[in-house]
C-alpha cells in the first residue's frame, strides 16, 4: 500500500514538473517574441529618424533593409498566428480585395516603401513614407498586444517554424516579398535564426537542436557567400540546405512527441518535405466531409468522364475537350462550340486542377464540383441537362452499382454525388512525378545543368516563381495555400502583339477596375504537352511565352495596361537563358507525359 502511495506521488510531482516544464517552455518563447518586436519597433523608430533628418538615400536604404532583417526575425511567428496583419506589413505592394464585399484595401508595409525609396528617393516621397512607418509601428504595437495574450504551445510552434522554411523556399529566395532591392538571400539566412533559438525553448538538451543549430549556421554560410540574388543556386541551396533542416525538424517533433496540429490544410502534417510526393491533401480544397476522395469515387469519376451521354446530343464527353494524352487539353488555340464557332477562351489542363482555390480562367467558380455542372450545362459546349443525367444513371444498372460502391451510405445515386464523383477524378491527376520531383528528392542526375540553370533563373532573375510558386508551379500561394492568385499581364490578341485581347477576365463577374484583364495564373507543370498557352491560346510555342514576359508583358508591348501585376521591366534574359528556362519548364513533365 506504501508502495503505490509512493508511486502515486511520484507520478504526481513527474506530471507535475511536465506541466511547470511546458508552460515555461512557452512563457519563454512568448517573451523571446516580444522582446524581438521591441528590436523590430527600434529599427523602425531609427528609420523614420532617418528619414525627418533628411538622410541620403545610401542611410535610408541601409536602414530599410536593417529593418527587414529584423522583421524576418520574428515573420514566422506573425505570418503564421497573425496572418491579417502580416499581409500589411510585408504582403505585395498591390490592392488587397475582398470580392464578397466589392472593396478594396491599398497595401501597407516594407514592399510599398521599397517603392518609394528605390531606385530614386525624392522630398515628396517623404511624407507617405513617414506615414507608411506609423502604420508600421501600430502594427507592431497590434502584433505585441495580441502575442501577449494568445497561448502559443509547443505544437503550434513547431508547426510555424515548418511552415517558415517552407515559405523561404516557395518565396523568400524568390523575391516574392523584395521584388526591387533583391535583398532575398540575406534575410532567407536570417529567417533561419529562430528554428535552434525557438526549439532550444521548448528542450535545449535535444540532440537534433545542436544538428540544426549546425544546419542552419550552414545555411546561413552559404546565403553570405553566394548572396548576389540573380547568382544564387537555389537547387542547391534547397535541396542541401532547407530539405536536411525540414527533415530534422520532423524528427525533434517526433523525439518529442509534439502532436501534430489538427487543422485543414493542403499540406499534409506527416510530411518531412515540401517536396514529399505526397505533401499535398486535395482534401483540403473540397466543399465539406462528404466531398472527400476516395478511389472509389475517382473510379466512378472517371467513367463518366468519359461517358458521351452527359451531353445533349449524345456527342461529346469531358473528354472530348480535355485529352488525356495532352495532359487534359485540346492542343487547339481555342476549342469549338456546339454550333461550330471558336469558344473565348483555351482549355486549361486538369492536371494539379484540383490544387487551387478557384476554377476557369476568370476564377468565377470555387471548386471543380462547380466547375463540372458548369461545362455540362454550358450550351456552348455539352449543352447537358444534370437532372436527365440524374435520371438516366439511376436506371443504370453498372452505374447504380458503381455509384453504391463510392457512396455506401445513401440508398441510391444523389445529383451532387455526379459532380462530386467527376471532380474526384480530376482529384486524382496529380503524379508528382516529374524530373524535377525526382531531383528535389535526392536524385541529382534526374535534370541536366542546362535544366538546373533554368530553374534558379526560373525562381530568380526571371521572377516566374513570384507568380507560379514552388512546387504547384501555379497561383495558389504558399506556405497556407489558402488563396490562389489571379494577375493581370497585358497579353495580346495575336503573337505579333500588335494589339491586346479585349478579354476582361475576372472583371466581368467582379466589376472592380484592378480586376480588368485579370486572370488565374495556371500551372506551369505539364506545360510541355498543353500548348498553346495563355487565356487565349495566343502562343504556340514556351519559347514565346518566355520571351513575352522578358519584354516586360503588355506594358513592355507599348499597351496601356494602368492595372498591370506584373513587373513591367525588361528581364533582359539572354537567348541562352531564356532557352534554359524553357528546357526546366520541361523538366516538370509528368513520367506519363515524358
Amino acid at each position: 500500500m506504501k508502495l503505490k502511495h509512493f508511486t502515486f506521488l511520484f507520478l504526481l510531482l513527474c506530471f507535475s514538473f511536465s506541466c511547470q516544464k511546458n508552460e515555461v517552455s512557452k512563457a519563454t518563447v512568448k517573451q523571446e517574441l516580444l522582446i524581438d518586436l521591441t528590436k523590430l519597433n527600434n529599427e523602425i523608430a531609427q528609420f523614420q529618424q532617418l528619414v525627418s533628418q533628411n538622410s541620403a538615400q545610401k542611410e535610408i536604404i541601409s536602414q530599410f533593409k536593417k529593418s527587414r532583417l529584423a522583421y524576418k526575425k520574428v515573420e514566422w511567428a506573425i505570418e503564421y498566428f497573425i496572418p491579417e496583419t502580416a499581409r500589411f506589413m510585408n504582403g505585395p505592394a498591390l490592392d488587397e480585395m475582398e470580392l464578397e464585399e466589392n472593396r478594396s484595401f491599398e497595401p501597407h508595409g516594407f514592399q510599398v516603401m521599397e517603392e518609394m525609396i528605390y531606385p530614386e528617393y525624392t522630398s515628396e516621397s517623404k511624407e507617405d513614407l513617414i506615414r507608411e512607418l506609423n502604420i508600421f509601428q501600430s502594427n507592431i504595437k497590434q502584433l505585441k498586444s495580441t502575442f501577449e495574450v494568445i497561448t502559443i504551445s509547443d505544437d503550434y510552434v513547431l508547426d510555424a517554424i515548418q511552415q517558415n522554411v517552407f515559405r523561404v523556399i516557395a518565396l523568400g529566395i524568390t523575391g516574392f516579398d523584395s521584388p526591387i532591392l533583391q535583398s532575398s538571400i540575406p534575410e532567407a539566412g536570417e529567417s533561419l535564426t529562430s528554428i535552434p533559438e525557438t526549439l532550444e525553448k521548448i528542450n535545449p538538451q535535444n540532440k537534433s537542436v545542436s544538428q540544426l543549430k549546425q544546419l542552419t549556421r550552414n545555411a546561413q554560410k552559404y546565403c553570405t557567400e553566394n548572396n548576389n540574388f540573380n547568382a544564387f543556386n537555389r537547387a542547391i541551396f534547397i535541396t542541401e540546405y532547407l530539405n536536411p533542416i525540414s527533415k530534422k525538424l520532423k524528427a525533434f517533433q517526433q523525439e518529442e512527441n509534439i502532436k501534430n496540429v489538427k487543422k485543414s490544410s493542403p499540406l499534409k502534417p506527416t510530411i518531412e518535405t515540401l517536396f514529399d510526393k505526397d505533401a499535398f491533401d486535395v482534401n483540403a480544397f473540397v466543399l465539406s466531409k462528404e466531398y472527400n476522395f476516395t478511389k472509389e469515387k475517382a473510379i466512378l469519376g472517371e467513367k463518366l468522364f468519359y461517358d458521351k451521354s452527359l451531353s445533349k446530343n449524345n456527342d461529346r464527353s469531358c473528354a472530348t475537350c480535355h485529352n488525356p494524352e495532352k495532359a487534359f487539353t485540346d492542343g487547339m488555340k481555342t476549342n469549338i462550340s456546339l454550333t461550330g464557332i471558336n469558344l473565348p477562351r483555351n482549355t486549361p489542363t486538369l492536371t494539379y486542377a484540383s490544387l487551387q482555390n478557384a476554377q476557369f480562367w476568370d476564377m468565377r467558380q470555387l471548386d471543380l464540383e462547380k466547375q463540372s455542372v458548369d461545362v455540362i450545362q454550358n450550351k456552348d459546349e455539352m449543352h447537358g441537362s444534370m437532372e436527365n443525367i440524374h435520371a438516366k444513371i439511376q436506371l443504370d444498372k453498372e452505374y447504380v452499382k458503381l455509384f453504391k460502391k463510392a457512396y455506401p451510405k445513401t440508398t441510391k445515386p444523389e445529383a451532387w454525388q455526379i459532380q462530386n464523383a467527376i471532380a474526384s477524378y480530376v482529384r486524382s491527376l496529380n503524379a508528382f512525378d516529374s524530373r524535377f520531383d525526382e531531383y528535389m528528392r535526392g536524385n541529382k542526375n534526374a535534370l541536366t545543368q542546362e535544366e538546373i540553370e533554368g530553374m534558379n533563373l526560373f525562381m530568380g532573375k526571371a521572377k516566374c516563381a513570384t507568380c507560379h510558386f514552388t512546387p504547384l508551379f501555379n497561383g495558389t500561394v504558399p506556405p497556407s495555400y489558402s488563396k490562389t492568385e489571379h494577375e493581370v499581364i497585358g497579353t495580346p490578341n495575336e503573337p505579333s502583339g500588335k494589339s491586346l485581347s479585349s478579354d476582361k477576365g475576372r472583371y466581368i463577374y467582379n466589376q472592380m477596375p484592378q480586376l480588368v484583364g485579370a486572370f488565374k495564373t495556371p500551372t506551369v507543370r505539364n506545360a510541355a504537352v498543353t500548348a498553346p498557352y495563355m487565356h487565349n491560346g495566343v502562343f504556340r510555342t514556351l519559347e514565346e511565352v518566355v520571351s513575352f514576359y522578358n519584354k516586360g508583358g503588355g506594358i513592355g508591348l507599348g499597351y496601356q495596361v494602368e492595372n498591370q501585376t506584373l513587373p513591367f521591366d525588361k528581364l533582359n534574359l539572354t537567348v541562352k537563358e531564356e532557352k534554359a528556362i524553357v528546357a526546366f519548364m520541361k523538366a516538370l513533365t509528368d513520367k506519363k507525359y515524358q
